[in-house]
This record gives structure tokens, C-alpha cells and sequence, in this order.
């Protein structure tokens, strides 16, 4: 790799000089820095860790006042990332966007405007603050039905008919990489004096490569959190909230944090953080050039295999036209669109039979019996995650996995015209969605939440197949991605019923249900 720069990683530097020092720990943890298995083989592969799985002694600083190596370290992040300021998430993106929630929406009753088709963890710091949500309904990818995120317009209606909104709370990018520029919706955000907040989750690479899509931070995005374990190289849980402008009250924020994250944070998970930054000032763009490239070996390779196609945005020709027309103009066009699909991470591949023959669960399985483990699968597609660290091997062996699925007798079925098959699965892609949209209008009114648990009482069990026209009285989230498919209080549409059967009978997984098989679900007793 080329173009290495000679970069600090202050809180990294601390804990191997802690670790080299052999000094004798009369503090916690209780492995004492690992020594308690340096005689159990099974534990070898953790001892290196637990030597530097640290607390807040002298010289490692303290994540919740943090002094000397953590707070350069946050600094350092803020500088890479393009924030004012920035922090180090231990407990994922899931902690950030509880603290944002509750630090916008500070008494009960609170208005905030969220994108309908968010993670779990939203839903939950509605719960937690105690406020209204008016959901917005997200803009459909129209050939693979696909949720993206609500249009500039739709959240310019909202903030007009609830003026004393606390803010405006996205989801971008989705699950499958799916986004568009926010720079205008963060003008209309700010024309009405809320912040905007994006949970960026699938993010974290935005903006740090010509060919990555931008980053909300620098469409103007007033309070940013970002998944670091997802697309850069940190551990799972480490992810960062990144904060600029006046609009987000910095010292409630510190303090909300320091509510919802652990007061013995992990030093090994927090000093991976600090190397993901490292790893990126370092090396800069050069960083992704092995995993760019790796991912386009994949897309060549993939064009041999005409049964396999992979989601792309339907605005790409004609930006590929802006573009031969001049920089300028394609800047001015992108600034004007409001709403839609537009930009694919390079780094998702969204994969489908066009054939129909593989539903995506089926096609997940058959890939992970090659050894090719995607991140997730839904009815149609399966989403397979590359990243700067992905290498040419790699795709060898995911394009060797579908050479065989493609040759296997099992899986011809009976399309004998390809073509005719590959529209009716594009006409079938229209017909589920990621949440309880009714299709009347672009956004609902208020819904209350808060953490009163159901009277047990109030609730009965009744076949999925016989929902439609009730009331749900418990979350029902697929999962992976995590999107709750109905909370608690909404009404369960026909369509959506018949998703829950479908996505049972394709064998989904499934959190935040009573029943695990998934043949009744929760409603509200009848009045």
C-alpha cells in the first residue's frame, strides 16, 4: 500500500506502553491484564487483548472526562471525520442514537420527526424520552421496492404542520448502501431552526474516497452517528458521534452519554477506535484501493453470470450524463433533487436471482454452504459487505460459490426464458416494504411513546394469518437489518400480515416477539 504518513494514535500508544511496563495490577479487571489464563491453552487468543484491556488509571484518561489520550484522541477523530467535535461510542450506534434522542427531546410529549423505517434503537429512545414521533414515510427504490429515506419534501410538509418539532431524525444510508445527498434537506431542517440528526450507521467510509458517497457531516448534518465497527476497521460496539453547529446542546450530550454507555468503558474496544482514525489519516484514500478494487473484480466477474444481478441506483445514467456535461451543472442537478435513490456504496453489493428460482434466505444458504457468509438476506435480495479490508481472494471465492449455485440442477426450476423471469421478480420486489406505510398520506400524526409496560390484560394472542385490522401490542423486528416491522400501538395492515407469514415461511429471524415460531403475535384486546 502506498502513501503512508507518519500519524499519532495517542490512546493506542498509551496501552502498549502499559502493556510493555509489566507493571503489577492492583486494579480491575479481574484477569489482571490476562495473566489468569496463562496457563489454559483455550485462552491464548485473548491474552494479547487482555493486556490491554485497561481502566481509568494514571495516563489512560477517563471517556467520561476525558483529559489527556482520549480527548487528543477524540480531537484527532473529529479533525479526520470533518466534525467540532467527536466522540467515541463503546456500545455501537445503538448508545449514540439513544443520546441524540434524549438530548433533543428533554421533557415528555416532545415532538421529533423520524424516518418511519429506522433501526430499533430509535424507536427505543422515543421510549425512553418519552416523546412524540411523527414518522415520515421513506422514498421506494421503484424497481427493487426498496426503502431509502423521506423526501425534502415530505420533511418540509412536517416541519410546516408541527413547527415545534425538536429536530428531524434519518436513517441514511440504508441497510443496502442505498442513499441520496442531504444537503437539501439539511437547509430545510435549518430554514426551521431544528437540527438535523442521521444515524449513519452504514456510513462510517462516507466521504473518505472520491468514489464513496458524501457524508452527512458535509451536507450539513447538525449531529452525525456512525457505526466505526461496520465499514472502517474498529471492533464491534466502537462507533463515534460526530456533533457541529449551535443546535445540539454539547454538555447535555456529554451528559446523556455518560447515561446510556457503561462508566467502565473497554479499553481494548475504544483503543481499536483510535487505530480505525489512525488507519485512515495514515494511508488516506490509498486505504480503500485494494478493497475498491477487489469490489470491481466482482462486478466484472459477476457480468459472466447474467442469472445474478445486483441493485444499482436508477439515476446513475443519467448522472454518468451530468457528469460529460460539466462538473458545475451535475453539482447544481444533485443539489435540486430532493427525494429518491441516487447513490449506491460501492462497497454493497445487492444481490438477486433474476430468475426467482432463489429467494434471498435460500440464496444466503447455499452461499454460506460454500463458505461465503453475507451480512444479511431479506425475501429477495442478499447483501453482501465489502470493505477497505477485502482482497482479491475473497471474491475468487464468492464468484467460484455462485459459478456452482448457478450450475446446480436443483436450482433451475423451471424458467426456461431468463428474461420473462427476471421482470415477474421485479414486479414481485414492489410488493413488500420495511415498514407499515398506508400509502395515504407522507407522514402520520404524533405517536406517543414511553417505557408504561402493557397490562397483560389488555392483550391476547392471535394467528399472524388473522392480524390484519389489529392493533399490535408488541415489536416485531426481522433481524438482521433490525427495523421493527410493527411497534407497539400500530394497526397491522393486510400487507403487512402477509409479509410476517411470508418472511416466517422463508425462515427469518426475529427479535422482540412472544412467540418465537412466529404463528401468533400480541394484539390489543377487542373494546
Amino acid at each position: 500500500m502506498m502513501g503512508k504518513k507518519a500519524v499519532h494514535a495517542p490512546l493506542v500508544e498509551a496501552l502498549i506502553r502499559y502493556s510493555s511496563q509489566g507493571n503489577a495490577s492492583f486494579h480491575v479487571p479481574g484477569h489482571k491484564n490476562g495473566q489468569v489464563y496463562r496457563h489454559e491453552e483455550m485462552a491464548s487468543l485473548l491474552q494479547e487483548v487482555m493486556s490491554i484491556d485497561a481502566t481509568e488509571i494514571t495516563g489512560l484518561d477517563d471517556l467520561h472526562h476525558p483529559e489527556d489520550v482520549i480527548r487528543e484522541g477524540q480531537e484527532l477523530a473529529a479533525k479526520c471525520f470533518g466534525a467540532e467535535e467527536s466522540f467515541w461510542l463503546i456500545g455501537g450506534s445503538t448508545v449514540g442514537n439513544l443520546a441524540m434522542i434524549l438530548t433533543v427531546c428533554t421533557k415528555p410529549g416532545d415532538v421529533l420527526l423520524v424516518q418511519r423505517n429506522v433501526h430499533k434503537s430509535v424507536l427505543n429512545g422515543l421510549m425512553l424520552s418519552g416523546a412524540k414521533a411523527v414518522f415520515l414515510d421513506p422514498e421506494i427504490d421503484t424497481l427493487s421496492g426498496l426503502a431509502v429515506a423521506p423526501s425534502t419534501d415530505t420533511i418540509k410538509a412536517a416541519l410546516k404542520d408541527y413547527p415545534s418539532a425538536k429536530g428531524v431524525l434519518l436513517t441514511l444510508p440504508n441497510y443496502y448502501g442505498m442513499g441520496h445527498d442531504l444537503t437539501a434537506t439539511a437547509k430545510a431542517c435549518h430554514a426551521a431552526d431544528v437540527p438535523l440528526m442521521v444515524d449513519e450507521a452504514h456510513g462510517a467510509h462516507n466521504g473518505l474516497h472520491p468514489r464513496l458517497p458524501v457524508s452527512a457531516l458535509s451536507c450539513g448534518a447538525d449531529v452525525v452517528v456512525q457505526s466505526t465497527h461496520k465499514m472502517l476497521p474498529a471492533m464491534t460496539m466502537g462507533a463515534m458521534l460526530h456533533v457541529q453547529g449551535r443546535r445540539i446542546h454539547r454538555e447535555l450530550l456529554r451528559q446523556r452519554l455518560a447515561m446510556v454507555q457503561s462508566s467502565s468503558p473497554s479499553y481494548p474496544l475504544m483503543a481499536s477506535l483510535d487505530l480505525a482514525r489512525w488507519y485512515i489519516d495514515a494511508y488516506g484514500t490509498d486505504a480503500f484501493t485494494e478493497g475498491l478494487a477487489a469490489a470491481d473484480a466482482f462486478r466484472k466477474g459477476l457480468a459472466q453470470l447474467p442469472r445474478f444481478r445486483l441493485v444499482e441506483p436508477t439515476q446513475q445514467a443519467s448522472e454518468e450524463c451530468d457528469a460529460q456535461k460539466g462538473i458545475s451543472e451535475a453539482l447544481e442537478r444533485a443539489e435540486e433533487r430532493t427525494n429518491g435513490y441516487s447513490t449506491q456504496d460501492p462497497f454493497k453489493m445487492v444481490l438477486y436471482d433474476t430468475w426467482g428460482v432463489l429467494d434471498g434466505f435460500g440464496l444466503k444458504r447455499e452461499l454460506e454452504t460454500y463458505g461465503c457468509i453475507p451480512e444479511m438476506s431479506d425475501e429477495k435480495h442478499v447483501v453482501l459487505l465489502f470493505t477497505l479490508g477485502s482482497i482479491a481472494r475473497d471474491v475468487s471465492h464468492l464468484l467460484q460459490a455462485l459459478v456452482h449455485i448457478n450450475n446446480d440442477i436443483r436450482f433451475k426450476g423451471t424458467a426456461e426464458e431468463p428474461e420473462l423471469a427476471g421482470k415477474e421478480q421485479q414486479r414481485l420486489e414492489l410488493d413488500f416494504s420495511t415498514w407499515n406505510n398506508d400509502g395515504m398520506k407522507a407522514y402520520s400524526s404524533p405517536v406517543q411513546f414511553g417505557l408504561q409496560p402493557i397490562d397483560p390484560d389488555q392483550m391476547e394472542s392471535v394467528p399472524v394469518e388473522e392480524s390484519a385490522g389489529r392493533t399490535a401490542a408488541e415489536m416485531i423486528i426481522p433481524y438482521p437489518p433490525g427495523i421493527p416491522l410493527l411497534y407497539a400501538g400500530e394497526m397491522i395492515t393486510e400487507a403487512i400480515a402477509l409479509r410476517m407469514v411470508r418472511l416466517r415461511e422463508l425462515g427469518a429471524k426475529w427479535q422482540g416477539v412472544a412467540d418465537e415460531s412466529m404463528l401468533t403475535i400480541r394484539v390489543f384486546r377487542l373494546q
